[in-house]
């Protein structure tokens, strides 16, 4: 069993920074890639970006430049840096293992 915990989330304006993360304990060594998803009231849940057990990354077209992960694996731990923060990200961002979802965290960009 896998347990994900996302945190880092909050209120930051147009242009700002945040820094997401993504703790998984239990039985890590068994997930291969971790995904991060985002979610907006009404609207089903959008890939934003993934990274592998071996650290290679992919990005949707609307966050690459802007997005970058990172992972801590002495830690479990995967980070997703947001920069340059517009208010179409505003979102609650979840973390994934394809099979686990951690419970969220909100993220709002706002003047």
């Amino acid at each position: 069993q896998v347990h994900l915990v996302e945190s880092g989330g909050g209120l930051v304006q147009p242009g700002g920074s945040l820094r997401l993360s993504c703790a998984a304990s239990g039985d890590t060594f068994k997930i291969p890639v971790i995904y991060w998803y985002r979610q907006t009231p009404g609207n089903e849940r959008e890939l934003v970006a993934l990274i592998s057990n071996l650290g290679s990354t992919e990005y949707v077209r609307s966050v690459k430049g802007r997005f970058s992960l990172s992972r801590d694996n002495a830690k479990n731990t995967i980070f997703l840096q947001m920069n340059n923060l517009k208010p179409e990200d505003t979102a609650v961002y979840y973390c994934h293992d394809g099979q686990h979802w951690g419970q969220g965290t909100h993220v709002t960009v706002s003047a």
